[in-house]
């Protein structure tokens, strides 16, 4: 069967929970992400589910900052790796970007550079580490 992926936008509580325990499965289980830095500028985000077959696979947001719009929080679950969700979820975020978003930016782990790659990102300045992880800087061209 093919999975069916659906991406939607969630403010509902009980959809946000959804969206955190994939966050905490990925970043703070797997990753070891200190979980103070995991959950920080929650309100001002814009969340993102992603299902297959109407279980929970994957999460991201995105948020206005002072610079421009940055993409954040793109997490898949292990057992949903390799089949697209990843796509998915880039895809319906930069459609839910607001049309005057001009600079939209992340910081991108180093194995997903060429998923971003696929949507016009580029990597922009040196290599860095954040929560213990290396990244690259990307900028939607």
């Amino acid at each position: 069967m093919i999975p069916s992926i659906q991406v939607t936008k969630v403010t509902d509580p009980a959809e946000l929970e959804k969206v955190f325990a994939i966050r905490r499965e990925v970043f703070v289980g797997e990753q070891n992400c200190p979980p103070e830095l995991e959950w920080e500028f929650e309100d001002e985000s814009n969340h993102f589910l992603a299902t297959i077959n109407g279980e929970p696979a994957g999460a991201s947001r995105w948020r206005k900052t002072d610079k421009g719009y940055k993409l954040e929080r793109f997490a898949v679950l292990k057992k949903f790796r390799g089949m697209g969700v990843g796509q998915e979820l880039v895809k319906t975020v930069l459609a839910d970007l607001p049309a005057d978003a001009s600079y939209v930016y992340m910081h991108a782990q180093l194995p997903a550079i060429p998923l971003y790659e696929k949507f016009n990102f580029e990597k922009v300045g040196p290599e860095f580490e954040e929560a213990g992880i290396r990244h690259y800087k990307m900028v939607k061209k």
